[in-house]
């Protein structure tokens, strides 16, 4: 098929989960621009998900791997590699979850234990994966590694709670690593900060369906749904971005430039009348 802008490309999507999320999107338009991937969850994720369905549908082998561990990252790059039959051309970090938001706990009153685990799944783990990829030269020359972010890495939400200061940790690990990685094979290291989505992490922070509707009418051009952060993931995975690095990339409609939206104004006369 011609146009494929990811024809002969090999690359690991991680943190699929069901078809809500952004992760499975961005699999499903990497495989019909000509790619081929592996998947990859976490053990327990993949026994309450619904990867071994989009493996099926993809033809995709989904290899388990706790991204905390080095051991589970080297086996799944390593398997990866024998499965496409080479080195990767794309990475996907996709992950993250808060106890303290789960269980509720204000932002004021957190269990440190709970951050710090937070911290080591949903940031430190963008780090593992990438000390692995680089240390056992499993990237390609100008191959591309990706992570998801959101803007509360740089503004105040009060109901992200710590996962606020995991997104900003996760940004910065791809500016410093994508140095190492530029230098060392020109593989280029990006975040992507995306409009509040409907994913099913994105529904158990508290007040999101509030705020998804307050996104929307702040950004111009809308909330950027999960199909369209897909399409631009794919453009940073191809060779069409090859001098993209070390980038936080917003993906939001216009929300991350914009004070006010007369569009808000207007409802708040509406609601005074």
């Amino acid at each position: 098929m011609q146009g494929q802008i990811l024809a002969g490309k090999r690359g690991v999507i991680s943190g699929a989960l069901d078809p809500d999320s952004i992760a499975w999107k961005i699999a499903e338009q990497c495989v019909a621009q000509g790619a081929k991937i592996t998947l990859t969850n976490a053990p327990v994720a993949l026994r309450f998900g619904q990867l071994k369905e989009l493996g099926e549908q993809l033809n995709a082998e989904v290899i388990p791997a706790d991204a905390t561990s080095l051991e589970d990252m080297e086996n799944l790059f390593t398997k990866s590699q024998e499965v496409l039959g080479g080195k990767l051309d794309f990475v996907l970090h996709s992950i993250g979850m808060s106890l303290n938001v789960r269980k509720g706990k204000e932002y004021t009153n957190l269990k440190h234990d709970w951050m710090q685990k937070t911290f080591d799944i949903s940031a430190i783990s963008f780090h593992k994966m990438m000390q692995v990829l680089y240390n056992g030269d499993y990237m390609s020359d100008w191959g591309s590694i990706l992570g998801l972010t959101y803007i509360a890495a740089q503004r105040t939400f009060p109901d992200y709670s710590e996962m606020a200061e995991s997104k900003a940790l996760l940004e910065s690990f791809a500016r410093s690593f994508g140095y190492h990685f530029g230098v060392k094979n020109h593989v280029r290291v990006n975040t992507i900060s995306q409009s509040p989505t409907m994913t099913t992490a994105g529904k158990g922070v508290k007040g999101f369906t509030e705020f998804f509707g307050y996104a929307d009418k702040m950004s111009p051009l809308g909330n950027a749904p999960a199909d369209a952060c897909a399409q631009y993931a794919v453009s940073l995975f191809s060779d069409l971005t090859r001098y993209v690095t070390m980038q936080n990339l917003y993906h939001d409609g216009g929300f991350s430039n914009m004070g006010m939206s007369p569009a808000l104004l207007e409802d708040n006369d509406a609601s005074d009348s």
